[in-house]
């Protein structure tokens, strides 16, 4: 499989305004980008917390 080319992403983005519409679009890339700002978060607090458990 090779990468995602130019023709991919509008056929992609197409597809989503046509299941969702205009108007839910910026509504679900906030609540993306809420989920993976609290991931990050989640995984620096992880290695965070392990790095002060050496013995």
């Amino acid at each position: 499989m090779g990468s995602i080319g130019p023709w991919q992403i509008v056929l992609i983005i197409a597809i989503l305004l046509l299941l969702f519409g205009g108007k839910k679009i910026p509504e679900l890339m906030r609540g993306l980008g809420k989920g993976m700002k609290e991931f990050k978060d989640a995984t620096k607090d992880d290695t965070d917390s392990s790095d002060n458990r050496k013995d």
